[in-house]
Parts: structure tokens; C-alpha cells; sequence
């Protein structure tokens, strides 16, 4: 149950990533309000999954969800370049979360 809640904490830390930007630094009260639900539930998950996951793998899987999936919206949603050199980065970020998992005896 710890891997569930390790990955919907990072799901929601791409959630409150994008409400932030679209908060316009805090001058829109929507983006604004969902953007501190979804961090308070981000964090809240997180805790959770830290009661039996390392605290290193914990938060690198939870971190590196949040980085890739908004470099995702950002690209997808927002129109941000998708260079060779942006896409492989993040392969390699991707490449990292996949190995501390394997590393992870949880």
C-alpha cells in the first residue's frame, strides 16, 4: 500500500505544480485553493508511505514523479519545448526513479 501512496503523493505534486501556474502567483483563488489541497494531500501521502519506504527512496520516487510529470503537462498542456536534450533528461530522471525502486527493498 506504501508504492500506492508514494505514487498518487507524486501524481498530486504534478496536480498542485500546474494549479500553482495557473494561479498566476496567487492572484486566482481556484488554482490557488486546489493547489494547497493537492499539497497538503501530496505531503499527506507521502507521510504515509514513509512509514514503512526508506526516507531516500520515499522521497527521490516521490520528487522525481512530481519533476517528470510537469515537465509532461508543461510540454503537453502549456507548449514548452520538447528538445532532444529536455526528452533525454528526463529519461535519464525516469532511468533513476526505476533503479532506486529495483534498489528498494520494499
Amino acid at each position: 500500500m506504501a508504492w500506492f501512496y508514494l505514487i498518487v503523493a507524486g501524481l498530486l505534486e504534478v496536480v498542485w505544480a500546474y494549479a500553482m501556474k495557473l494561479s498566476d502567483g496567487f492572484t486566482r483563488p481556484w488554482p490557488t485553493l486546489l493547489m494547497a489541497v493537492a499539497m497538503a494531500g501530496s505531503v499527506g501521502l507521502l507521510t504515509l508511505a514513509m512509514r514503512t519506504l526508506p526516507l531516500g527512496t520515499a522521497y527521490t520516487i516521490w520528487t522525481g514523479i512530481g519533476a517528470v510529470g510537469a515537465f509532461v503537462v508543461g510540454i503537453a498542456v502549456l507548449g514548452e519545448q520538447a528538445s532532444a536534450t529536455r526528452l533525454a533528461a528526463a529519461a535519464l530522471i525516469v532511468s533513476g526513479l526505476v533503479l532506486m525502486k529495483l534498489s528498494s527493498a520494499h
